[in-house]
């Protein structure tokens, strides 16, 4: 597939991922949603490891690797599932425009890596005022969405944890094959939490069956291959531009499609996490920029 159509892909991809979970869990019960959806994406991931001719090892190295992927990928689903029956959908995907920030200050720590500049601190302190503008919103709603907004915070912290730990295990296999490794052991905990709850429809509602298949088979078995994919063919920095994307349409669909109201505090909000995560990014090319611009001024009339 072409780059261009693979970026603007992910792009929709995520941009619906949010909305479209808070439609999977309608009328059918979050847990069962997250159930319904791993089981789906897991099938497809199967079959797409078998089409791809693509290993799933089952070494010590790899069970440790889809043991730290697993739990995690259980942590942050739960809670953000949870959390989009609370919150409107676009709110989710502000949230997890920090994730980057998240991932780095993490990474610098455990993985002792380049301690953050002043640049990337500043960036980091803009976005970590943005979060707080909007939970200032979720407060003035009700105590549900501040929980809502918490537990995406949450979601969000667990999925950059895992990213973290699993860099630190380097692994030497497919990211599809770790993605499926996880959801093997994610799964059976998402089965038993519809077990324990008894959260089984009697029926599903046609909106909340296909948010499920879209989830499974959109979100998970091609969502995640064709990012991977931008990271082969494009610069990181240019890839990290979708999460800056992302966060608006969320927030304009979830408006179109499903009435939300969009506050001016939450604009806001979304404008500081959306900046601070450009100078967090991009910062570093600052510098470069003033010099050119320097060069340019003094350049001979």
């Amino acid at each position: 597939m072409p780059v261009p159509i693979s970026y603007l892909s992910v792009i929709l991809i995520w941009s619906t991922t949010p909305l479209a979970i808070q439609w999977s869990g309608n009328d059918v019960g979050f847990q069962f949603g997250v159930a319904a959806r791993m089981a789906i994406g897991l099938v497809a991931l199967l079959v797409l490891l078998h089409f791809m001719k693509i290993e799933l090892p089952w070494h010590k190295k790899a069970q440790r690797i889809y043991l730290i992927s697993g739990i995690t990928l259980y942590i942050a689903m739960s809670f953000v599932y949870w959390a989009a029956q609370h919150i409107p959908s676009g709110w989710i995907s502000v949230v997890f425009g920090l994730s980057p920030i998240f991932t780095s200050m993490l990474a610098s720590f455990l993985l002792n890596d380049s301690p953050l500049s002043g640049t990337r601190l500043t960036g980091m302190l803009l976005g970590l005022l943005g979060l707080m503008v909007v939970f200032i919103e979720g407060m003035s709603i009700s105590s549900a969405a501040l929980l809502g907004i918490a537990a995406t915070v949450i979601s969000a912290a667990s999925q950059s944890t895992g990213s973290v730990l699993i860099k630190q295990q380097q692994p030497d296999f497919h990211p599809i094959a770790i993605t499926t490794g996880s959801i093997i052991v994610a799964l059976p905990l998402f089965l038993l939490n519809c077990f324990i709850g008894g959260n089984w429809p009697e029926t599903i509602p046609l909106k909340s069956a296909l948010s499920i298949l879209y989830l499974g088979l959109i979100g998970s078995a091609i969502g995640f291959p064709l990012y991977f994919y931008l990271l082969k063919k494009l610069a990181p920095e240019r890839v990290a531009i979708i999460m800056l994307i992302t966060p608006i349409t969320a927030l304009l669909l979830g408006a179109a499609l499903n009435n939300e109201t969009i506050s001016n505090k939450v604009w806001l909000g979304t404008a500081l996490i959306l900046t601070g995560l450009a100078i967090y990014e991009y910062g570093k090319y600052l510098p470069h920029v003033k010099k050119w611009k320097i060069r340019w001024l003094q350049r001979p009339l």
